[in-house]
């Protein structure tokens, strides 16, 4: 299975969990695509199809240049993708690993 086509069989719960990342601001693109495979900018393209035009534009004006979404920007003491008071979340693939 190529790249193209694994990115366009994501299931509904993973279509969720994707959304759910992403509006969620602590948490960086990075996390997504270690957990997803897809890059920030396929992100926003799933955030601009999924999402009402206004609800998109209000969304990327709060994540562009948010430093706890991008971590290059982050603090380099931080090496996690949560916070360490964070519940494990079933079903999701990164705290399954830690």
């Amino acid at each position: 299975m190529n790249r193209q086509s694994m990115k366009n069989n994501f299931t509904a719960r993973d279509m969720d969990r994707i959304l759910e990342m992403a509006w969620e601001d602590r948490t960086p693109f990075d996390a997504i695509k270690f957990q997803f495979g897809i890059s920030e900018q396929e992100v926003i393209t799933i955030m601009r199809r999924e999402m009402k035009p206004a609800s998109f534009r209000m969304w990327r004006k709060r994540v562009q240049g948010r430093i706890t979404k991008h971590s290059k920007l982050r603090n380099s003491e931080i090496d996690r993708f949560k916070s360490s008071r964070q519940k494990q979340i079933t079903h999701n693939k990164i705290s399954k690993r830690n």
